[in-house]
C-alpha cells in the first residue's frame, strides 16, 4: 500500500474549525462520493457515507474540525483579540501564521510581558497587517474563525502538518472506503462535526444511525520524546488500539478481537492507555441503550500544534487493521 501524500496534503490543508466544516466536508464528499451507496450530511453538518451490508450496522467515525480561534474583538488600531475554539496552547500560538476562511492572513503577537511563562491567551492578539479599525473591518469581522496556517512537508518517514488532529484520521477512513470490498456489515463511515468542542457531532449521528458498534479514529499522544510523560506508545511501533482515555473505557470484547486481528495480520500495534483526552467513542458509547465502542489511535507527536508529526507506517498499519477489522463479522 503506498502512501497518498497528496490526500493527505488536501486535507490538512482544507479550511474547517468546528462549528464550520463546510470546506473540509466538500473536500471529503469529492474524495469518497464514488466509493459509497449513499451520503447524507445531517442537520448539523456530520458527512455519513454509506456501503450498503446486510448485517451489524458499524459507524466508523473520524472528526473532520480542527482547533481554531475565534474573533472576539477589534481594537482601534485593528489588532484582533480572540478566543479558542478547541484546546488551544499560548505558548506554541505565539508568532504563528493563521488563516481565515477567506484567504486573510495574520501573525500572532504578544503584549509585552517580563514573565513568558506566565502568558495566557488573554495576552496574545493577531496582527492582520492593517492601518485601523475601519480597515480591518474589511477584511474580517467578530466571531470569525482563522485556524493555524498549514505548511505542509514529509520525508520517507514521517509527516509533518498541522491539522493531523483529526484529518489522519479522516485520510485512514478515505483510504478503507476505496479499499474495502470484502464486507458483509452495514458500513457507516461518518465524518463529525465539532469534537474538538465536545463531541457533538459524535452524538447527533449516532442517534441517527443507532449502530450496533462504533470505531473512532483518531489521533493520540506519544511517549517517547525527551524528559515525556510516562506513556507506552510512540512513533513507528504500529498502529494504537485504546485502552482507555478520559472520556471511554474500550468495550473488553472488541478490544481482543481488534488485538486478535492484528496478530492474525502481522500488524505492529500498542496498547494505549491515555490519563487525559476523548474521541468520539466517548460520546458514541453512551447512545441510546449504549453502543459497543472502540478506537484505532494514530501515534501523533506534538498534538495540538502547529507541526504534529506522524509516522506513515503507523498510518498505512492502521488503514489494514481497520480494513481487516471491517471484513469480520464481528460477531462479539
Amino acid at each position: 500500500m503506498e502512501f497518498n501524500s497528496k490526500l493527505l496534503k488536501g486535507l490538512v490543508t482544507t479550511y474547517g474549525p468546528s462549528g464550520n466544516e463546510t470546506k473540509i466536508c466538500n473536500y471529503i464528499k469529492e474524495q469518497i462520493e464514488n466509493y459509497v451507496d449513499e451520503i447524507i450530511i445531517d442537520n448539523l453538518g456530520n458527512l455519513i457515507a454509506r456501503k450498503k451490508g446486510n448485517g451489524k450496522k458499524i459507524m466508523i467515525a473520524a472528526h473532520m474540525d480542527q482547533i481554531g480561534l475565534m474573533i472576539t474583538d477589534i481594537d482601534d488600531n485593528g489588532f484582533l483579540r480572540f478566543t479558542n475554539i478547541g484546546g488551544i496552547s499560548p505558548i506554541v500560538s505565539l508568532n504563528q501564521h493563521v488563516i481565515f476562511e477567506n484567504g486573510v492572513v495574520g501573525i500572532i503577537a504578544m503584549e509585552p510581558m517580563e514573565d513568558i511563562s506566565k502568558i495566557k491567551l488573554s495576552n496574545l492578539f493577531i496582527d492582520i497587517g492593517v492601518k485601523d479599525k475601519k480597515e480591518a473591518e474589511s477584511l474580517v469581522n467578530i466571531g470569525d474563525i482563522c485556524v493555524y496556517l498549514s505548511h505542509y512537508s514529509e520525508n520517507e518517514n514521517v509527516i509533518f502538518t498541522g491539522a493531523i488532529d483529526d484529518r489522519i484520521g479522516c485520510y485512514v477512513a478515505i483510504e478503507a472506503i476505496k479499499r474495502i470490498k470484502n464486507y458483509k456489515n452495514d458500513l457507516y463511515f461518518v465524518f463529525t462535526v465539532q469534537e474538538e468542542v465536545g463531541l457533538r457531532g459524535a452524538k447527533t449521528s449516532a442517534y441517527k444511525i443507532n449502530p450496533d458498534i462504533c470505531i473512532a479514529l483518531d489521533v493520540t499522544g506519544s511517549g517517547d520524546t525527551p524528559k515525556a510523560k510516562t506513556f507506552a506508545v510512540g512513533l513507528h511501533k504500529g498502529t494504537a488500539i485504546k485502552v482507555k482515555d478520559n472520556s471511554i473505557l474500550t468495550h473488553p470484547k472488541l478490544r481482543n478481537v481488534m488485538i486478535n486481528i492484528a496478530k492474525e495480520n502481522n500488524i505492529p500495534y500498542q496498547l494505549e492507555v491515555l490519563e487525559y483526552g476523548g474521541t468520539d467513542s466517548g460520546a458514541v458509547h453512551l447512545t441510546r441503550e449504549g453502543v459497543t465502542s472502540g478506537v484505532i489511535s494514530i501515534p501523533t507527536r506534538y498534538v495540538h500544534s502547529t507541526t504534529e508529526m506522524v509516522s506513515k507506517k503507523d498510518v498505512l498499519n492502521s488503514i489494514k487493521l481497520l480494513m481487516k477489522l471491517l471484513e469480520n463479522d464481528l460477531n462479539l
